[in-house]
């Protein structure tokens, strides 16, 4: 090292001996840490709990929690029984106990929407959590649709942009639809589920824009297919045709979960257009 750098090198020492904290005395007792506790209040340089919860899955074990205590720990528990017990009944138990904790009828949670100056601060109430909502709903889908489409809707308060949620709002309106007596009831439960698929691709639209930068020319290929199974089972066919070409547009770009859907995408369409050629010189 030059005498110039070691002379700079000792002269920054004062200050940083100013800047950084001061050292720990002592190393916590592991035998006395306590997950999320001991350690962040003996900290001083620690911030206060940070009141957006982390929704994401957390390891149930590593947590280390007995009896879930708080909103976010009833969520936990419940992500565990879904995914690791595949236990829904425990499950469903835990998540409803979470919205009742953190709730937007009972004042136990609020919707944030604006910047938020007090970041990593206390916040009371805390903010609405979005995933255990959306994990409810998805497992009440089939045998309680409209529970599911109020927690769907919940989700849009907390979030109105967050892709997926119409549609899976969509999906709840096919379920009502398919348990309808009612002719009519079951007609609007489709109109609904139609309007909701819409809404969702109203989220991402294609616009001149996103087409010159990725070519695409239409979007959410699973979207325009279950528009397009929902116009046949109502006997649209032109808006059924219009739906299968958007979908096909769709796949070329970002294909499928479910290949197989594509061929038989084609030849729907094709057999519709034959249809509605047919039709049209019968007029």
């Amino acid at each position: 090292m030059s005498a110039k750098l070691t002379f700079t090198y000792l002269a920054c020492l004062p200050i940083l001996a100013q800047t950084l904290p001061a050292p720990a005395t002592s190393a916590p007792d592991p035998s006395k840490y306590v997950p999320g506790v001991t350690y962040q209040s003996t900290n001083p340089n620690y911030p206060i709990r940070n009141p957006f919860y982390f929704e994401g899955r957390i390891d149930w074990n590593l947590l280390k929690i007995t009896t879930p205590s708080t909103a976010w720990e009833y969520a936990q528990r419940g992500i565990h029984e879904q995914d690791d017990l595949e236990d829904m009944t425990d499950a469903i138990a835990d998540y409803n106990t979470a919205i009742s904790m953190n709730s937007l009828s009972n004042g136990t949670c609020q919707l944030i929407t604006s910047s938020f100056t007090g970041f990593g601060q206390t916040v009371n109430p805390p903010p609405c959590m979005f995933t255990v909502r959306l994990r409810l709903g998805n497992l009440l889908k089939e045998t309680n649709p409209q529970g599911a489409i109020d927690l769907f809707n919940q989700v849009l308060q907390i979030d109105p942009l967050r892709l997926g949620v119409n549609a899976m709002i969509g999906d709840a309106y096919q379920n009502i639809a398919t348990a309808a007596t009612d002719a009519a009831a079951k007609q609007t439960a489709y109109q609904q589920a139609i309007a909701a698929y819409q809404a969702e691709l109203a989220l991402s639209p294609v616009t001149p824009l996103t087409t010159s930068l990725t070519g695409d020319t239409a979007n959410n290929a699973h979207v325009h297919w279950s528009l397009a199974q929902l116009y046949q089972t109502i006997g649209d066919l032109t808006d059924q045709a219009s739906e299968l070409s958007l979908y096909l547009q769709a796949t070329q770009w970002h294909s499928d979960t479910y290949a197989w859907r594509i061929q038989l995408a084609q030849t729907r369409l094709t057999k519709i257009q034959a249809q509605l050629k047919i039709r049209k010189i019968g007029k």
